[in-house]
């Protein structure tokens, strides 16, 4: 079985990053992603897709250093469905993609670093895609 996303787009505002009570870094990212497409008259439309994406760890630090809104990123992971209870008690869904690659694609050399959950050294405590902290997700 295969779960895997890759999205190319820009960032809808700036990164939205947060440190837990754990000390688990976590960046939540909402990118846009464009589909052209000539409709029946034979005129030109897009539409626009928007995704959230959450980044973890080292991941997490890199996304608030090198994005901000309006920047392109490359982003592969995969999806994930969060369930939580909102203020009324009723039971809600997202769906959200958890990255496990990320790049800028941003035209400053300095920004074109491809970080991924498999190089270098691992956070703190290591990466795990069955962290506690998916529960306690403060956004």
């Amino acid at each position: 079985m295969l779960n895997k996303v890759t999205l190319i787009g820009n960032l809808g505002s700036d990164p939205d990053y947060r440190v837990l009570q754990s000390g688990a870094k976590v960046v939540r990212l909402r990118i846009a992603t464009n589909e052209n497409y000539k409709d029946r008259e034979g005129n030109w439309q897009t539409k626009t897709e928007w995704h959230t994406v959450n980044a973890w760890g080292y991941l997490a630090d890199y996304a608030n250093n090198n994005l901000k809104k309006g920047s392109l990123a490359f982003v592969e992971g995969k999806i994930t469905t969060r369930e939580w209870q909102d203020k009324q008690d009723q039971k809600r869904y997202s769906t959200e993609i958890e990255a496990l690659v990320l790049k800028s694609l941003d035209k400053n050399p300095s920004e074109g670093q491809r970080m991924t959950q498999d190089s270098g050294a691992k956070p703190e405590g290591g990466y795990s895609s069955n962290q506690e902290e998916d529960d306690a997700l403060p956004f």
